[in-house]
This record gives C-alpha cells, sequence and structure tokens, in this order.
C-alpha cells in the first residue's frame, strides 16, 4: 500500500490514520446517497423507524418504481444499525408500494442524522470487542 499512498477512501469507507488510533465512518458515502436521492434537505430523525411500525404486502396505497426502491435499499444496507430496519423494507422488493417507500426514506433520515458515527479502534490497546445478539 506504500505505493499508492495512505490510505483514506475504500468502498464507501473513509479511513482516517491518527496517532491515537484509527477512525472508520461513512460520512462521505452517505452524502453521496442522499444526494443521490434528493434528501440532502430532509430533516434528520433519531430512530430508522417508528416504534410499532406494521407493514404488510397488501398495501392499498400507490405502487412504486422496483428499480427504485432495490437502490434505496441496496445502499442503505452498509450499517449495523439500521440492519434491522433494512430487513423489514427489503422483504417488499417483488412489490413495493408508497407506504413502503416511505419508510426506506426514513432510514434515510436517521442516516443523515448519524452521518458522523463511526469505529474508532484505539493505538496500542488490548481492543475487546464485546457482542449482544438475540439469535432467536
Amino acid at each position: 500500500m506504500s505505493l499508492l499512498g495512505e490510505l483514506t477512501y475504500f468502498l464507501g469507507l473513509q479511513i482516517s490514520l491518527q496517532e491515537k488510533g484509527i477512525f472508520i465512518c461513512q460520512a462521505k458515502y452517505n452524502k453521496e446517497i442522499l444526494k443521490k436521492f434528493i434528501m440532502e434537505d430532509y430533516k434528520h430523525v433519531l430512530t430508522p423507524m417508528v416504534i410499532g411500525c406494521n407493514l404488510i404486502i397488501d398495501d392499498s396505497s400507490k405502487d412504486v418504481d422496483q428499480r427504485l426502491y432495490r437502490s434505496m435499499i441496496g445502499v442503505i444496507a452498509s450499517r449495523p444499525n439500521v440492519m434491522q430496519a433494512v430487513g423489514q423494507v427489503a422483504r417488499f422488493q417483488a412489490a413495493p408500494k408508497e407506504s413502503h417507500i416511505i419508510v426506506v426514506k426514513r432510514i434515510l433520515q436517521y442516516l443523515k442524522g448519524t452521518i458522523e458515527y463511526g469505529l474508532w479502534y484505539p493505538k496500542g490497546k488490548n481492543l475487546i470487542i464485546q457482542v449482544f445478539t438475540d439469535a432467536d
């Protein structure tokens, strides 16, 4: 990698090598996503989905472009903190409705509010990662 210079951007990840450690985030990638779907001016929200959101397949709302819906889901499925919500909306890719795309747009609004979130790996310390899951 030394011939190419310092690693700063790779597969949508911004890598910042600092004296005290490494910080990895997707701020630039998320800004590009918001610009692509014309959502830069939307307000951010605190949660990716409304509590108790119940999506159904036989919705009476209008159909939406299936290619647009799939592309929106494809680009937001890269952050662990939204994967549960992405899994919920991904079930409707075959026949997406307007109510489904509203939920996808809410996930994008959440990403806007958490655009600077990332992972910090401190240098020189014993890094212990603890993961909790409900693998029912």
